[in-house]
């Protein structure tokens, strides 16, 4: 509250004026109109001063700064701080979230009432919310397993391509592998402004980003974001082949499949709206990708939960985050977990490119 209250009062005083931070139409009068910032984006109601419009103006006045420092801190307050405590169980101190096994569209499990997938991660002071979750009592630790990378693995496996599949296999950074291909440099010599690029255009291939969306996204032009879409797909033609392969196959039969069969059909490919045709494309493309990998992450749940019970741990899995599995256990029981999650996690199914589990232990969720 007094970070909140300090700030309202430094964003009132570089703006030398006072008025509704949390109001989108009074703070982009005062950015626009009085502080007369340059407006980047329109919406309906006006000139957006939405996360990604602030950054890209963050330069042009301190306040920027000061305002999206202010967001985050309200946000926070109001859906963390001043929440979660209200929500903790008085008979056994835990906070109980539901699973929803088909929340999404492309199969991965959703969580609700709290969502405690949403839980920030992003930032530093977002992440000391994790500091509250804590072990229940007669545990002593947490132990975080995070599927590194499961999509773009799922990926190289699925479109069979040799060069993703040796970069996973011989435990390389497939986003510096990316930027070495891509850009011509030597592996060892990627920087972080190259493998920044790389990354982007990695997801984005799974999201079928267009070269708008990259030129957007890395804050370059059409042209260089077409031309490092042309280089990624030269250098991974299978990729570029199993796309186009997924793509024809969903406008044929009018649904796509996970690599466990699983349908999902995509009407927006019979539409006569161009837009809605393009988001269908993207469906018929992501949703074998990440649907995969949702159907495996919750097979390798099963998996280490008849393990660990037919092993006789008293550990439990507390939490199921995207691609990561939370459970709490004793300290003396750490090792021998973390062989069983590792065994479990990583050879539930066999993919060309082998799946791999990053794990950490630690008093809290701050890991």
């Amino acid at each position: 509250d007094i970070n909140i209250k300090n700030l309202t009062k430094e964003i009132f005083r570089l703006c030398d004026s006072e008025f509704n931070i949390n109001s989108t139409q009074q703070l982009a009068r005062i950015l626009y109109e009085k502080l007369n910032l340059q407006a980047t984006k329109k919406t309906k109601t006006g000139y957006s001063t939405d996360a990604g419009t602030l950054f890209s103006i963050y330069d042009s006045h301190p306040v920027i700064e000061k305002i999206l420092d202010y967001r985050e801190k309200v946000k926070l307050k109001n859906t963390y701080i001043d929440v979660l405590p209200n929500l903790i169980d008085p008979l056994d101190k835990r906070v109980h979230t539901t699973y929803n096994q088909l929340g999404t569209t492309t199969g991965r499990i959703s969580s609700n009432n709290p969502n405690l997938q949403n839980i920030p991660i992003r930032t530093e002071l977002g992440k000391q919310i994790r500091k509250a979750f804590i072990p229940g009592k007669g545990y002593d630790l947490l132990l975080s397993a995070d599927y590194s990378q499961i999509e773009l693995r799922v990926l190289a496996h699925l479109s069979d391509d040799g060069e993703l599949i040796e970069a996973f296999n011989s435990g390389q950074d497939i986003h510096a592998r990316t930027a070495s291909e891509i850009f011509g440099v030597q592996y060892d010599k990627v920087d972080e402004n190259l493998r920044r690029k790389a990354k982007a255009i990695n997801f984005g291939i799974i999201y079928g980003m267009t070269e708008f969306g990259l030129k957007s996204r890395l804050a370059i032009s059409e042209e260089e974001a077409r031309e490092y879409i042309r280089l990624y797909f030269a250098r991974y033609p299978r990729v570029k082949n199993y796309i186009n392969g997924l793509i024809q196959s969903a406008y044929k039969s009018g649904f796509t499949t996970t690599m466990f069969g699983r349908k999902r059909y995509i009407r927006e490919l019979s539409s006569t709206n161009a837009n809605l045709r393009n988001l269908g494309e993207r469906l018929a493309v992501n949703t074998p990708i990440q649907g995969s990998a949702a159907d495996i992450m919750k097979l390798a749940t099963v998996v280490l939960y008849n393990a660990l019970k037919k092993e006789k741990l008293d550990s439990n899995i507390i939490l199921h985050v995207h691609d990561e599995l939370v459970l709490e256990l004793k300290e003396k029981d750490l090792e021998r977990v973390k062989d069983i999650v590792r065994d479990s996690m990583e050879n539930c199914v066999e993919i060309k490119a082998r799946l791999k589990v990053d794990m950490k232990a630690a008093k809290n969720w701050y890991i």
